[in-house]
């Protein structure tokens, strides 16, 4: 168990390293950042001293070398757009409002899809089963900015029975959270009702049921439990794909979060912020796929076993 561990530490540094490698590269392909920051109106030595002041005038490596080394430190330079504040600051500050939504929106997905995927395969080929079916296909098929515009007209506009945008009270995650969460529902929902059908159809569900155990017992405490091991497996996925998901959606409902603060560098041409943004969700990414690596190796005795 130790070694996987340590491999899986190890592979996720590694793609850290790969990914720092790439964001550095695609940074540099998106133009001169001197003339961003300097402007039409500057003379050649203002270019000169400002290519000297951020290293420019050094090799690829060694820019890149320095890049890894502030990163590591946390500085990945200022915001071009606001007031020079440095960029992990404005990311510090916009995390929590992406987390939170991501944290709700998970959250009620787990609930809704792991009984969607129970009562399917519970009531297999039902009118049931079709219809969380049918929820896992629109789930997967709708792209989230036309669904969120959608319940945004329907509940916020015609009914009036949410706010169209906001953050700090209840209210204002049920939209965007359900907006968020349709995707991961619906995989969810899929992949409980599969491992649930498999599940039922074992040999050791046979052997609960001869043993006189109850109905609920059976579904709830053994088959469920074989049957969630699917979606911890996936949990780091889901969480990234909340997280990446949310540049869309915290853009349609005005969310706070860092989605929206992405969206915005990216109009303002703001290279520190963005290149920032996105080594930040990398990192999230990497590290929830690393700590489901570990707990799952936790919970499955077979995986313990490779050693």
């Amino acid at each position: 168990m130790f070694n996987i561990v340590v491999i899986r530490i190890v592979e996720a540094l590694v793609a850290l390293i790969m990914m720092s490698l790439v964001i550095f590269l695609l940074s540099r392909l998106t133009g001169d950042p001197v003339a961003l920051l300097l402007g039409d109106g500057a003379t050649e030595a203002d270019r000169l001293q400002l290519t000297r002041d951020l290293g420019l005038d050094q090799s690829i490596f060694v820019q890149y070398l320095t890049f890894l080394g502030n990163a590591l430190t946390g500085d990945f330079g200022r915001s071009v757009t606001a007031g020079n504040r440095p960029a992990l600051e404005l990311i510090l500050s916009r995390l929590p409002a992406s987390l939170s939504l991501a944290g709700v929106a998970l959250a009620f997905t787990l609930v809704l899809g792991i009984l969607f995927g129970v009562m399917a395969a519970l009531r297999h080929n039902s009118v049931i089963d079709v219809a969380a079916r049918l929820i896992a296909l629109v789930g997967q098929s709708v792209p989230s900015f036309w669904l969120g515009i959608v319940l945004m007209y329907v509940f916020a506009v015609q009914l009036r029975w949410l706010p169209t945008s906001g953050y700090g009270q209840w209210q204002h995650y049920i939209l965007p959270a359900a907006t968020l969460g349709l995707f991961t529902l619906a995989a969810i929902t899929r992949l409980v009702r599969s491992s649930m059908l498999e599940a039922l159809g074992s040999e050791y569900i046979k052997l609960a049921r001869i043993k006189g155990l109850s109905e609920r017992a059976v579904v709830w405490k053994h088959a469920l439990a074989n049957s969630l091991i699917p979606v911890v497996t996936f949990m780091g996925t889901f969480f990234a794909v909340m997280i990446t998901g949310a540049v869309i959606v915290e853009t349609v409902f005005s969310w706070p979060g860092i989605g929206r603060l992405a969206y915005e560098s990216i109009l303002a041409r703001d290279f520190p912020v963005v290149q920032a943004v996105v080594l930040v969700i990398t990192s999230l990414f990497i590290i929830a796929n690393l700590l489901v690596d570990i707990l799952y190796v936790i919970i499955d005795p077979r995986m313990r076993n490779r050693d």
